[in-house]
């Protein structure tokens, strides 16, 4: 007993000796052994989550059905993306609506938001920055919190602000936040952010190839065949997006009288004299105008144009049934697509819908080394009609990427930064 060898041989005859008696003793003594020897492994292997991915995984972000007009939606989407990444939640998907809402509740159509944009697409486009969950995500629906957005004089963006750090501690798995539209929430985060988040919003392919049809038909157009098939995809043209719908005669004219500016509202004929001015168009050019057919009230738009320029609408360029199939939150995905890709693109710096297709523009343009279009000839340049420039032309038109807020592209300026 007195040699190592002995002691440690001896010891082990005293454990297997207990082991034999007191296992039929306590039949559960076994189980207890492998389970603890199991949660030993375990813990031993598998490395602990971060605290940011325990975060992003198990708390979430909920806000109400995204309205209005598909542009809108897409910066209240941004919007709700950027509340998320400020309470370190994920957000949970949510609808977006299919109809043109205004004020009749009961025609709201949503429709989600992996029918219009890839959800894959975009967690991997936006990885680290923001990033979407799926309801069946969730663990627990009861451990939600409702919170109450403010609004009206006395919620400030101050208050706003206080509020999303406040509740950013809470730990609750959902916080559902009750009321607004995220559209017309207070704004805390720079141009640069929302950029970032309109990045990763990638149309499924089906309506991708919608798109795709109908700008290989106005490429047709432009080079003479009538067989798309043989269309060369450099062949060029312009998109006009012809503010001109009732509901934007009403909106502009009212805007015009509140903020006391004068260019916001632009006619038909201001319209195509100032597009007729713009330098270095080739003759002839084919002119694609997006404009909301089923609210115009006008239908001479193709009338009036100067030679050498071709307007086309939906129905002469013979694309009305693959609008018409679909939904208005979908024919406008398809339009903006066809404005985002044209060569060269006029719109009205007032519409949401023309900014966020120059703010896109303006990235790609600085994606290839272009911080400044204004004074020089670059592809894919933008001009605003409702602002008079150079020959009496449209003005050039870039985003201010270095702007501290989205304000200007959510409600219009005449202050472009060209």
């Amino acid at each position: 007993m007195k040699s190592v060898a002995c002691k440690c041989a001896f010891l082990v005859f005293f454990v297997l000796f207990f082991r034999a008696i007191l296992l039929p003793m306590f039949p559960n003594f076994g189980d207890f052994q492998r389970n603890n020897l199991d949660w030993i492994h375990i813990s031993s292997s598998v490395q602990a989550p971060s605290e940011d991915n325990r975060v992003k995984r198990e708390k979430f972000l909920e806000v109400p059905q995204i309205v209005w007009g598909l542009n809108n939606q897409k910066i209240a989407f941004a919007r709700a993306c950027l509340t998320a990444r400020m309470m370190n939640r994920t957000l949970l998907m949510p609808n977006l609506s299919a109809s043109l809402f205004y004020k009749e509740i009961e025609l709201l159509q949503p429709i989600a938001f992996d029918k219009i944009f890839q959800f894959d697409r975009f967690n991997s486009l936006c990885n680290g920055f923001v990033r979407l969950g799926h309801f069946s995500d969730v663990f627990n629906r009861s451990n939600t919190f409702e919170l109450q957005k403010g609004s009206g004089r006395k919620w400030t963006l101050e208050r706003d602000l206080d509020q999303l750090k406040q509740f950013s501690e809470e730990s609750v798995e959902v916080i559902q936040i009750m009321g607004k539209n995220p559209f017309l929430w207070h704004d805390h985060w720079p141009v640069k952010d929302y950029a970032k988040v309109f990045e990763c919003l990638v149309l499924v392919e089906e309506i991708a190839a919608e798109a795709e049809k109908v700008v290989s038909k106005i490429r047709a157009r432009g080079s003479n065949s009538d067989d798309v098939a043989d269309v060369s995809a450099t062949t060029p043209y312009v998109a006009v997006h012809m503010r001109l719908e009732k509901d934007w005669m009403i909106h502009c004219k009212k805007l015009e009288q509140r903020s006391n500016i004068s260019e916001i509202c632009s006619s038909k004929e201001e319209i195509m004299s100032r597009v007729a001015h713009i330098g270095g168009l080739r003759d002839p050019t084919i002119v694609y105008l997006a404009v909301a057919d089923n609210l115009l009230e006008d239908a001479s738009v193709l009338n009036g144009w100067k030679k050498g320029l071709l307007p086309f609408e939906k129905k002469k360029l013979g694309v009305s049934d693959i609008y018409s199939k679909h939904s208005y939150l979908i024919q406008s995905a398809i339009d903006y697509e066809v404005c985002l890709r044209a060569d060269v693109f006029i719109g009205n710096s007032f519409s949401t819908f023309s900014s966020l297709i120059v703010l896109e523009r303006t990235q790609k343009l600085i994606r290839l080394g272009v911080t400044n279009s204004c004074n020089s000839d670059v592809r894919w340049p933008s001009y605003a009609y409702n602002i008079l420039g150079e020959s009496e032309g449209p003005k050039k038109w870039m985003t201010d990427m270095s702007g501290l807020s989205l304000q200007a592209i959510s409600y219009g300026s005449n202050q472009i930064i060209c």
